[in-house]
């Protein structure tokens, strides 16, 4: 009989948590890895991107200053204004210095000019272009001195920024849609930690409203308060590598996972199963040579009563005779199941198979039976139909298939044993039915019965000889004939087996 195992279930518990430690713990590990390297990969493309424009932004920056340079001052309709020389106007507010005043239409504008009217008035005399903070946001002045007077214009940002786009088709290399932009560098915070709180908030704000800046460069003096720099005007290219990357992380990572969790599954059956595999052998060792044994002993026994010529009455020795011959044919029996099943797990079970009626296997199935119970008290019953269709099936395989299940009904029918054996067509199926009235199976223990070795762990099996072999062999046949094997059962009510095969077909 065979019972629960807990030297099995602690081992593999053992190896189980082994694999896990050595197997899913580094794993986590390294994904635990690889979510930071993703994690930081958006700054590895920033540092990139800005790598591929920081030549461009070098080249725009130190010509800008040149361009500025090559424009000059016209009268447009009784305003100064600042024009290139393809004619573009780049500014937008005049102004004047003349007698230590400031003379200008924006207030902003002359409030700062007035801060710094004494550099003002010492500029020289060319064309000199700087940045001033006006208003608390910088801009671009561009201011020559004639005499005592000084005038000047402020500069559009925007006009700027398209001169240095004008000039940017040169050098860019790069497929991305950008534009080029002037930006005023962030301006250090004021002592105390509430400035630079308010500070870090308003450049965290301008970073998630405003587009990613892909590289800068801050201006040389005296156009030092602004920084060139390169964004976006399509797809951010950054969010768009990053996104990728992690796209293409998640996906290996659930294959990885699922890779994982497949393979620690799988091993963790096969550990499983080899290691109630290695149980069942010792059992099936421990277990045929218990059944060995017993008749065995027997059979030494009665043969030394012989020799030794203890029985001097003829019937008493024709008695021990009959016993030998059971013991001896309880003893073939046994060893040939072990073959058979032998033979079925390595596949070497040859089936002859051929047309026959079902009646004759069950007469033949019934007569072995009988044959082995000659002295005993049990009622059988057999209710087999002439009318049934005939069925391809090896003569002897499913005979001793239902010889198995007869020997088992009596085994397990207790003291009053009543057995029937019927038959009856089932659409495409000839079903083969022994019903008893033993002692049932649990329904946890039905599905279970036809694992090899397994017997049910009660009082009744505890009692009676067996290997755990017959039932398994039976489903084995059955299949191998196309079939299958229905068990129903009630606890202490009996059992209802039916061998169910194909009509006329292997």
């Amino acid at each position: 009989m065979s019972r629960a195992s807990t030297p099995i279930v602690l081992s593999f518990r053992r190896t189980f948590a082994l694999l896990i430690l050595l197997v899913v713990l580094p794993s986590a590990g390294l994904s635990g890895f690889g979510v930071v390297a993703i994690i930081n990969e958006r700054a590895a493309v920033e540092k990139r991107l800005e790598a591929a424009w920081h030549g461009t932004l070098e080249a725009l920056a130190e010509e800008l200053p040149q361009e500025l340079r090559q424009t000059r001052f016209e009268e447009r309709g009784g305003t100064l204004v600042l024009v290139t020389p393809e004619a573009q106007v780049l500014s937008e507010l005049p102004f004047q210095v003349r007698g230590g005043a400031v003379e200008s239409a924006n207030a902003a504008l002359s409030a700062t000019l007035a801060s710094v009217l004494t550099d003002l008035t010492n500029l020289p005399a060319e064309r000199t272009f700087f940045s001033l903070v006006v208003g608390g946001q910088p801009r671009l002045i561009a201011t020559e001195r004639t005499g005592d007077a000084v005038h000047g214009v402020q500069l559009s940002d925007a006009k700027v920024e398209a001169l240095v786009a004008a000039r940017a088709d040169r050098y860019v290399a790069s497929p991305e849609p950008v534009r080029f932009a002037l930006l005023p560098v962030p301006r250090e915070a004021g002592e105390g930690l509430v400035n630079r709180l308010m500070s870090e908030v308003v450049q965290a704000r301008a970073n998630a409203l405003g587009p990613p800046v892909l590289a800068e460069r801050v201006l040389s003096p005296p156009l030092q308060d602004f920084r060139l720099v390169v964004l976006p005007t399509g797809e951010d290219p950054v969010a768009r590598a990053s996104t990728r990357n992690r796209v293409v992380y998640a996906v290996l990572l659930v294959l990885f996972y699922l890779t994982l969790t497949w393979g620690v599954v799988y091993t963790g059956r096969t550990l499983y199963r080899e290691a109630k595999l290695s149980r069942m052998k010792t059992d099936f060792v421990s277990l045929v040579s218990h059944e060995l044994r017993t008749p065995l002993t027997s059979i030494r026994m009665f043969i030394e009563t012989l020799a030794l010529g203890r029985l001097k009455d003829p019937a008493q020795t024709q008695e021990v005779l009959q016993l030998l011959t059971r013991e001896t044919e309880r003893l073939s029996s046994l060893i040939e199941r072990v073959l058979d099943w032998a033979r079925i797990e390595s596949g070497r079970k040859e089936y002859h198979l051929e047309q026959l009626q079902v009646s004759h296997l069950v007469e033949e199935a019934v007569a072995a039976f009988r044959a082995q119970r000659l002295d005993s008290g049990v009622e059988l019953k057999v209710e087999v139909p002439t009318s049934l269709p005939p069925v391809e099936a090896d003569r002897h395989a499913v005979a001793g298939a239902l010889l198995n299940l007869l020997q088992n009904a009596y085994k397990y029918s207790g003291q009053d044993k009543r057995i029937t054996v019927s038959a009856q067509a089932e659409g495409k199926w000839v079903g083969l039915s022994v019903e008893d009235n033993g002692v049932g199976i649990a329904p946890r223990e039905r599905k279970r019965i036809f694992e090899r070795f397994y017997r049910v762990d009660n009082l009744l099996t505890r009692k009676t000889d067996g290997s755990g072999l017959g039932l398994a062999i039976t489903k084995r046949i059955i299949e191998a004939h196309g079939g299958r094997i229905l068990v129903q059962s009630e606890v202490g009510k009996g059992s209802r087996f039916t061998l169910q095969l194909p009509v006329g077909k292997a």
